[in-house]
């Protein structure tokens, strides 16, 4: 008994130490924090179109553990509470959905997964974890112990928001998600945030500009919804104002 129990206590303390090291790589709940407001127009001088919300952002790793998550607000209840668990999905889908050579945001998977879609059902896959998702003190969201931090949340989201990261390297060490606004505005955010984190060395997309934007062409195989507060507008200029790293 006794060893078995010191097979377990060594099992657990390497699963702890892996994932450690994978988030070693991403940016710290401080990083994250710092970049997300400086691109959300409550904390910054940022336009991002929306409602211009305080929001919420969550890194996670390659493997889907949560490495970070921060919010723009002083207190959980200063952005929507429902969109803290959102962020956390749309950086696990972009993770989830995005590979070495080809990065799929969660805005271009919008089109896919409506009925008659390439895609659809997708977003009833992988559910996300309440256990996770919900365990804590509400106190503690969106600082460095935020409890989702250190586990795996799941869930599958397909509206903009969630961008894969990929490092000078151009390779693919997790995702961000932000959401506390339209998800058109989130799309808009996540590209600003990801910029600002120097881990935006995207191989590849489906957009016009070869990468991971967000697309509002009728017809278009990846396209995203309108939301029709002046993100498209926004989101056309990204590509030059904040381009992807080579």
């Amino acid at each position: 008994m006794l060893k078995r129990t010191s097979l377990m206590i060594l099992t657990f303390s390497f699963s702890m130490s892996a994932q450690a090291s994978l988030c070693e790589v991403l940016p710290s709940h401080e990083d994250l924090s710092k970049a997300l407001k400086s691109s959300v127009a409550t904390t910054s001088d940022e336009k991002n179109g929306g409602l211009e919300l305080n929001m919420w952002g969550t890194v996670i790793a390659r493997d889907g553990t949560v490495c970070a998550v921060a919010k723009t607000g002083e207190h959980f209840g200063d952005q929507w509470p429902g969109s803290r668990v959102i962020s956390a999905q749309k950086a696990n889908t972009a993770n989830s959905f995005s590979l070495p050579n080809l990065a799929l945001s969660t805005a271009n998977l919008w089109a896919p997964t409506q009925p008659g879609g390439s895609l659809f059902g997708l977003q009833f896959s992988n559910p996300v974890d309440i256990n996770v998702a919900y365990k804590g003190n509400a106190d503690d969201y969106g600082k460095d112990n935020d409890p989702m931090t250190g586990s795996r949340i799941g869930g599958v989201n397909v509206f903009g928001g969630g961008l894969a990261l990929y490092d000078k390297n151009k390779q693919i060490i997790g995702a961000i998600g932000v959401s506390g606004d339209t998800s058109c505005a989130d799309h808009n955010i996540a590209w600003k945030t990801r910029h600002a984190l120097k881990l935006d060395y995207v191989p590849a997309g489906v957009s016009d500009t070869n990468d991971d934007n967000i697309i509002y062409v009728e017809g278009h195989g990846f396209a995203h919804v309108s939301c029709g507060n002046g993100e498209p507008e926004i989101a056309a200029t990204l590509p030059k104002k904040y381009p992807v790293s080579k």
